[in-house]
């Protein structure tokens, strides 16, 4: 609950609205980390899904791996985060799925190694964002595709009027939100609560 607080009190600090509903909070988790807080996020999701037992927690590159990397540390298991370019070195099989990025500007496309996810993989997806579901759906495609288990799903901030946990509802896992933005604009504050 600490760390849901703190969260919050720092999107309502820091936060700015961007043209095009884009929420800015590159001070928190895109481009700088708060430790202390990034540490008490991983705590909060590690305690919230350990009773699931997973064994491998998946993230995609760059701004999911902070928080899933304390995740996966508390609950000493591997974190694995999806590739956004398929690098020379990946010669094994490769599970693929692409997502619309906002913030990139357009479809990007996804590689996780079958080296690192297979048949035996319980997973916990943890990323930075849940808008409208699109990546978390992606990466849920990569972990059916590899014959691994979804067990559920995190993330730090939901922007909770894009639906996406609406649209992850076929998923059947549950989902959980450190932070939940309600609604922004460049005209107003941003009224953010606590997740769940």
């Amino acid at each position: 609950m600490l760390c849901m607080h703190a969260l919050v009190q720092a999107i309502a600090q820091q936060g700015t609205v961007l043209p095009g509903g884009l929420l800015k909070v590159d001070g928190l988790v895109n481009h700088q980390l708060q430790p202390q807080l990034t540490a008490m996020m991983g705590e909060t999701f590690a305690a919230h899904f350990r009773e699931l037992a997973p064994n491998k927690i998946l993230t995609i590159e760059v701004s999911g791996i902070a928080p899933a990397l304390v995740t996966s540390l508390q609950l000493g298991v591997p974190m694995v985060y999806a590739r956004k370019k398929k690098p020379v070195t990946m010669h094994e099989r490769t599970f693929t799925a692409q997502s619309v990025s906002r913030t990139k500007g357009g479809v990007v496309d996804l590689f996780v190694s079958s080296e690192y996810l297979g048949q035996e993989d319980r997973v916990v997806v943890i990323d930075d964002f849940l808008a409208s579901g699109k990546t978390l759906l992606a990466l849920a495609d990569i972990i059916h595709e590899s014959g691994a288990t979804l067990l559920g799903l995190g993330c730090v901030i939901e922007k909770a009027f894009e639906h996406g946990r609406e649209n992850l509802a076929s998923l059947g896992v549950p989902i959980h939100t450190l932070a939940i933005i309600h609604e922004m604009s460049e005209a107003r504050d941003i009224r953010v609560t606590a997740g769940h």
